[in-house]
């Protein structure tokens, strides 16, 4: 496996390296573009943005998936639950949080606290579909046995239901970082003064492909690392599982 992966970034480097070197549509090189970025390193502007959009999409994802797997446990385990969010869930998850960036100015202003929400609303709206379904999809065989065997509502919810849920709130919580990066270079068009997504505006106005790419890959390296935490975390939260 990792021979294949370790194949695939190599044709891909191989192949972007011939385009830039036939110069098509002024698609930079990666020799240029790994220049600009060194330039950025020793300047300190590219660790700074880094760290910047880091601890935006850290604290969004954060806070969206910290309130979408309660909510998604309540919509799965309860019937009235399920009544009450389902509308308002299936309403917002429809609209794009992108869309919702000039109310969040207006409301919220133009600091750190409308950038967050945006990201937080997309975790959400991702992880929240995601842990439902996991509730809803466990077997009722494994919940009716647990209740002959004397077991109750908490307990059956804590020794059989999170378990054998938690496979889909790890997908959902990939799928929520995901959409929390996507989220990212929108959400620092809100006056930022700082971050990969406001380099990557600042550098377009001046047409400079290699400070975009170089902003682009470190946003890809970075989301790619923390995706490898949670899918860490998966093999070991969920070893029981039979895997392919």
């Amino acid at each position: 496996m990792r021979a294949f992966n370790m194949l695939a970034v190599v044709l891909g480097l191989s192949i972007w390296a011939l385009l830039g070197w036939a110069k098509l549509a002024g698609l930079p090189g990666p020799q240029e573009v790994l220049a600009r970025a060194w330039q950025m390193l020793g300047d300190g502007s590219l660790v700074r943005d880094a760290l910047a959009s880091m601890r935006r999409v850290l604290l969004g994802f954060t806070l969206g998936t910290a309130l979408a797997i309660p909510v998604g446990f309540l919509m799965g385990w309860y019937v009235w639950a399920r009544g009450l969010f389902e509308p308002y869930e299936q309403f917002f998850r429809t609209i794009p949080p992108l869309a919702l960036i000039p109310l969040a100015i207006v409301f919220l202003g133009i600091g750190e606290v409308p950038k967050v929400f945006v990201i937080t609303l997309a975790a959400f709206l991702v992880c929240v579909i995601a842990t439902f379904q996991g509730v809803v999809n466990v077997d009722r065989v494994l919940i009716n046995a647990a209740r002959v065997l004397g077991a109750g509502d908490a307990q059956v919810f804590r020794r059989v239901v999170i378990p054998a849920s938690m496979p889909y709130i790890l997908v959902g919580m990939r799928t929520a970082l995901g959409a929390a990066w996507s989220t990212l270079v929108a959400a620092e068009l809100i006056a930022a003064q700082e971050g990969l997504g406001h380099r990557m505006q600042q550098a377009q106005v001046y047409y400079d492909l290699p400070t975009i790419f170089a902003a682009l890959i470190t946003i890809g390296v970075i989301g790619l690392l923390m995706d490898r935490v949670l899918l860490w975390a998966d093999e070991h939260l969920t070893s029981w599982q039979e895997r392919r």
